[in-house]
């Protein structure tokens, strides 16, 4: 977690890109609007976000019981992809508590990268997807500071895919055909 966990005393400048617009991202509007992240994010599947959410604000509200007291109140940040291919996704397997223990064991550092967390169902050119980062460090006379990207992918068929702009996915995809 941004500032050991305490991102909503210390919030951080931040900002979106929407690559895809068929995504949603509870919080963007007031992100974008403020410029300023004041929880941690979440990631889960389609029709969990309700109890991503919902899990923040018990994690959060535990921890700093004066928000919507003498605080603003917060709004959580949890994005979502649709999963149903490889998931039971009106199962109900997302809990608040899953949120809740996600938030509570997080720590600093590298994160799991793969077919982790949110990441579990994704899809990617019909192939397994997951979740994946990436970093640059600005130089010193720019500032030195360090911009962090966190992608879960879930996008594109097998016939779309490029790798350094080759079109392997045209040879690729008789082998992966399946029913629309």
């Amino acid at each position: 977690l941004p500032n050991e966990g305490t991102v909503f005393n210390e919030r951080l400048i931040a900002g979106t890109f929407v690559l895809n617009g068929a995504g949603e991202l509870a919080g963007l509007t007031q992100l974008n609007e403020w410029g300023l992240l004041e929880t941690p994010i979440l990631l889960t599947n389609t029709l969990s976000v309700g109890a991503a959410s919902q899990g923040m604000i018990e994690h959060l509200l535990e921890r700093f019981p004066s928000i919507g007291v003498e605080h603003d109140v917060i709004i959580p940040v949890v994005g979502e992809c649709d999963d149903s291919f490889l998931n039971d996704i009106g199962g109900g397997h997302v809990t608040a508590e899953h949120a809740r223990r996600a938030l509570e064991s997080a720590t600093g550092g590298p994160v799991e990268e793969g077919c982790v967390g949110g990441g579990t169902g994704m899809v990617c050119f019909d192939l397994k997807g997951g979740i994946g980062t990436s970093s640059r460090v600005l130089p010193e006379e720019l500032g030195g500071f360090r911009l962090g990207v966190l992608v879960m992918t879930n996008f594109g068929r097998i016939a779309d895919l490029r790798v350094d702009g080759v079109p392997v996915g045209e040879e690729l995809a008789s082998y992966f055909a399946r029913e629309e």
